[in-house]
């Protein structure tokens, strides 16, 4: 969701940090490309001819085969039967609008003199709850800047629900009878964030001390300087997702407290504030990402001012507030549980592909 960070975009920086191979400048690949433009002039497809340019394009075939296509089209169909049967309402909220989220991991694309292309409906969704939909759904475009590599593209496909008056496990229970169709036989087990991040690291990520998360993350990679919700977020993308049975739904639950973004939060058997937050990973993937929502207008006002003081420390630039989305929240924002899912995900998952490109026509670098 635009104001969830999801598939891996919590870890993204730490990875370009650490010089993950998706974003390594120096790597072969982007050696080619910068040859490329530099012999053709400044554009992978130009040609010189004589003293002028000419443009030859050679790559205009999508990168999706004709069965990816076909099986995309069921996938959405199969998508739509589910919720069409449990009489939740389809809607269409914009793509472009005035405001975007303030998450620091992730970076809206700008429209200037209108504002932002958005990384998720999730604001204006939560306008419609306020003004009474009752359970709605959108299967919708959602942009976000960085986004590149073998799982992501910086436009991609998003799934999203809201149901109101469901309890957080009530919609865990229905994305995984949604799953359950997706990929039949598939089994599934539940986690908690703390006790799955235990087992595999051997240190608790709430409790134990800030030093030895740290020295253990940049034993397995991680650049120095991270701090401790850092060096947790690099220990969960790389070791503890990485750990997760590959043909298993794994539901994992009950994050810490900071990463909440826009859940509630509560305290768990030991006192410690978690977030009423889940995300569900299959076949190396994570494919949900579920909130037990926040409806406190002003704590998400506070919340909005922590995110911008975390990104002016990151040297990125401020993002208004929503003032629509506070309104809303403190007008009639109901009790309700949401979650995002990524539709080239479910693809590549059902489908087993390696990489992003095989889930899409038209990936950026052909758009």
């Amino acid at each position: 969701r635009g104001n969830r960070p999801g598939p891996e975009r919590r870890h993204r920086r730490h990875r370009r940090q650490a010089r993950h191979p998706e974003h390594r400048r120096g790597c072969p690949c982007a050696t080619v490309r910068a040859g490329r433009r530099n012999r053709q002039g400044g554009h992978p497809h130009r040609r010189l001819r004589g003293s002028h340019q000419e443009l030859v394009v050679t790559d205009w075939q999508p990168t999706a085969s004709l069965e990816a296509i076909k099986a995309r089209a069921e996938l959405l169909s199969t998508v739509r039967a589910f919720f069409a049967a449990r009489n939740i309402l389809e809607v269409d909220t914009p793509q472009l609008a005035r405001y975007g989220v303030s998450d620091p991991h992730i970076q809206c694309i700008p429209v200037p003199g209108y504002g932002y292309l958005q990384s998720s409906p999730e604001y204006h969704m939560k306008r419609l709850l306020a003004a009474g939909s009752g359970p709605i759904y959108q299967i919708c475009k959602a942009y976000r800047d960085g986004e590149a590599g073998g799982r992501h593209n910086p436009e991609f496909t998003m799934l999203e629900w809201y149901r109101p008056g469901f309890e957080l496990n009530d919609l865990i229970q229905e994305c995984l009878i949604l799953f359950a169709e997706l990929f039949p036989g598939a089994p599934s087990e539940c986690f908690r964030f703390r006790d799955l991040f235990s087992d595999i690291t051997g240190l608790d990520p709430l409790t134990a001390n800030d030093a030895d998360l740290i020295a253990h993350a940049e034993s397995h990679g991680a650049p120095e300087g991270l701090n401790k919700t850092a060096a947790v977020d690099y220990l969960m993308a790389t070791r503890v997702e990485a750990a997760l049975p590959a043909e298993q739904l794994s539901v994992v639950t009950d994050f810490p407290g900071w990463a909440a973004a826009l859940a509630q939060t509560h305290e768990d058997k030991d006192g410690v504030t978690v977030a009423r937050r889940f995300e569900i990973y299959y076949r190396g993937l994570e494919l949900a990402n579920g909130y037990q929502e926040l409806t406190d207008g002003e704590e998400q006002r506070r919340r909005f001012k922590r995110d911008n003081a975390l990104r002016r420390k990151l040297g990125l630039n401020t993002m208004e507030a929503d003032p629509y989305l506070l309104a809303a929240m403190a007008s009639s924002l109901p009790e309700c549980s949401g979650v995002a899912v990524g539709v080239e995900r479910l693809l590549m998952t059902r489908q087993r592909f390696s990489n992003i490109n095989q889930a899409l026509m038209f990936p950026y670098s052909r758009a």
